[in-house]
């Protein structure tokens, strides 16, 4: 079963694409902080990490880059809410920091596993 690691401050939105992604087959690990990040990569190597870019502990940037000194190959999809403003720059950085790919909050269950599954499904 392949690993996605949540990283999301909002408890509730963390259960819910936690629910999605095990009503897709997935094993689900989860960050409630950014700070628990590289430990739960290290110790579970998930395929796929999620991570949402404003957090209060350490932010999502900070934790492109943790991952990146760790592992320069981890997948990591970046995803902001925001205001859009703010939104659309936080994702800018994220690719440029590392991130394969972003979502803009709000978005779909659709949108998501979408997502997802095509940043699973590429090779590079």
């Amino acid at each position: 079963m392949r690993k996605i690691l949540v990283v999301e401050d909002n408890e509730q939105l963390r259960a819910m694409l936690k629910q999605i992604l095990v009503d897709s087959g997935y094993a689900v690990l989860e960050a409630a902080t950014g700070a628990e990040v590289s430990v739960i990569y290290e110790l579970h190597h998930p395929e796929l990490v999620i991570a949402n870019l404003l957090m209060p502990d350490k932010d999502g940037l900070e934790v492109i880059r943790d991952l990146h000194r760790l592992d320069r190959s981890a997948r990591i999809i970046a995803i902001s809410g925001g205001s859009q403003k703010n939104a659309e720059t936080y994702l800018r950085l994220a690719r440029k920091f590392g991130a394969r790919s972003t979502l803009t909050k709000p978005f779909t269950p659709e949108e998501f596993l979408d997502a997802v599954n095509l940043e699973l499904a590429s090779e590079t």
